[in-house]
C-alpha cells in the first residue's frame, strides 16, 4: 500500500480513523482542563502533572492483568464500550464541587478500563490493512493525532481561559460520545483474534513470550523509556507557563506531526532504519535549554523541534511487527501502548516531584538528561549484543 488514497478506500479504515480523531481531541481538551482545574485548586506542579497523565499510571495494572483481552474481545464492542465509558466518566468530572480525590479515583478507573484499548485498536488496524500498509496507516493515525492535539489544545485553551475548565470537560465528554456512536455504526462485527477468555494467566503468558526475545525487549524499552521521560517534560507545561500551556502543547503536537510525516511518508526504509537513535536524542536535547528558563516564544520553538523526535516510534513499531507472530499482533501492540502510557504516567509523576522540590524548568531539564542517558545506554547495549539482533532494536528504531 503506497498512497493515502488507497488507505481511505480500505473498508473500515475511515470510521476507525474518524472515531480515533474524536477521541484524541477529547483527551487533549480534557487533559488541559483537568490540569488547569487541579493546579488552580492546589497550586501543586506535582498534582497538576499527575492529573493530566493519571490514566496512564493505571496502564501498568492493565498490562499485567487485562492485556490478553486485546485479542480476545470483539473489536467493535470493546472500542465502543471504552469510548462510552470515557464519555460518562468525563461528564462526571465536570460536576461542580467534585473533590480532588474523587477526580483522581475516577481518572484511574477510566485508565484501567482503557488499558486494552491500544491493543484492540492497533490490532484491528493491523487486520484492516495489508502487512505493507500498517506503517503508512499508523503514520496517518499519528499525523491525525498531532492535528487533533493542536486543535484540542487550542480550543481547550480558549474555553479554559474564557469560561472555565468545566465547560471544556463537557465538550470532551460530547466528543467521546460521538466517537462511541461512530465506532458502533462504522465498524463491522469481527470475531476476536484469539480464542479463550481474557485472563491474568493468558496475559502473563503472552507478555513472557513477547519479552523472551532480546531484540523485542530492546524495542519495547526504546519505545517506552525515552518517550515517557520526555512526556514528563510536557506534563510541566501548565506549571511552567500557566497562561500559555495550550500554546506549548499545540507546538509540541505540531512537531510530532512533522516527525510523523517525515518518517512515515518521506523517508525510505533504509534511511529510517538509521535514524532510531538520532530521533530519540532529538526528542530530549531541546529540553536542556529550559535550564535557562526561556520565555514562551523560545520555549515553543524548543518543544516543537523536540517533538519531531517522536517519529522514532514509527520505525520501532514497524520492526516490532516484523519480529512478532501474527496471532500476537494485538497483544504486542497493546503491550507497547500500555507500557508507553505507563511510562508517560511515571515520567509525569517524576517530573512533577522534581518540579515540586525545585522548579518546573529544573524538572524539564532533569527529565531531558535522564532521557538522553537512557537512549545512549540502550544504544550501547544494542552494540554489545549486535550478534543477537539488538542493534536492529534500537539503532533501527
Amino acid at each position: 500500500m503506497r498512497s493515502y488514497q488507497q488507505l481511505f478506500r480500505t473498508p473500515e479504515f475511515t470510521p476507525l480513523f474518524l472515531a480515533s480523531a474524536l477521541q484524541t481531541a477529547a483527551s487533549t481538551v480534557a487533559g488541559l482542563a483537568l490540569g488547569t482545574l487541579v493546579y488552580a485548586a492546589t497550586e501543586s506542579p506535582l498534582l497538576a502533572a499527575v492529573s493530566m497523565f493519571c490514566p496512564q499510571l493505571a496502564q501498568v495494572v492493565g498490562a499485567t492483568t487485562l492485556l490478553s483481552a486485546a485479542d480476545r474481545l470483539a473489536p467493535r464492542a470493546a472500542l465502543t464500550g471504552i469510548a462510552l465509558s470515557y464519555a460518562l466518566g468525563t461528564a462526571a468530572m465536570a460536576a461542580p464541587g467534585a473533590p480532588i480525590g474523587a477526580l483522581f479515583a475516577l481518572i484511574l478507573l477510566l485508565g484501567l478500563i482503557a488499558s486494552p484499548a491500544g491493543g484492540v485498536r492497533w490490532g484491528l488496524l493491523n487486520e484492516i490493512l495489508t502487512k505493507d500498509g500498517y506503517l503508512l496507516g499508523r503514520s496517518v493515525f499519528n499525523m491525525m493525532s498531532g492535528i487533533m492535539q493542536i486543535t484540542g489544545y487550542a480550543v481547550g485553551g480558549v474555553l479554559v481561559a474564557v469560561l472555565s475548565p468545566r465547560p471544556a470537560l463537557l465538550l470532551a465528554a460530547a466528543l467521546y460520545g460521538a466517537a462511541a456512536v461512530g465506532l458502533r455504526l462504522g465498524l463491522t462485527p469481527r470475531p476476536p483474534r484469539a480464542a479463550g477468555r481474557p485472563s491474568v494467566r493468558a496475559t502473563w503468558r503472552a507478555n513472557a513470550l513477547l519479552l523472551s526475545s532480546r531484540p523485542r525487549r530492546h524495542l519495547y524499552l526504546a519505545l517506552w523509556l525515552p518517550n515517557g521521560l520526555v512526556v514528563g517534560c510536557e506534563s510541566l507545561y501548565v506549571s511552567y507557563a500557566p497562561n500559555a500551556a495550550g500554546t506549548l502543547f499545540a507546538c509540541a503536537a505540531f512537531g510530532m506531526l512533522v516527525g510523523d510525516i517525515t518518517v512515515g511518508r518521506l523517508l525510505g526504509k533504509e534511511l529510517r532504519g538509521r535514524l532510531g537513535v538520532p530521533l530519540l536524542l532529538l526528542l530530549a536535547v531541546p529540553y536542556l535549554f529550559f535550564a535557562l528558563r526561556p520565555g514562551v516564544p523560545v520555549a515553543a520553538v524548543c518543544v516543537a523541534v523536540a517533538s519531531v523526535g517522536f517519529g522514532a516510534s514509527l520505525v520501532q513499531q514497524e520492526r516490532l511487527m516484523a519480529v512478532t507472530p501474527d496471532e500476537l499482533a494485538g497483544h504486542a501492540l497493546g503491550l507497547h501502548s500500555a507500557g508507553m502510557l505507563t511510562m508517560q504516567g511515571v515520567g509525569a509523576t517524576l517530573a512533577g516531584a522534581v518540579a515540586q522540590l525545585t522548579s518546573p524548568a529544573t524538572g524539564m531539564t532533569v527529565m531531558a538528561v535522564a532521557s538522553i542517558a537512557v537512549t545512549l545506554s540502550l544504544a550501547a547495549a544494542s552494540l554489545r549484543h549486535a550478534e543477537e539482533g539488538g542493534l536492529v532494536a534500537v539503532g533501527r528504531g
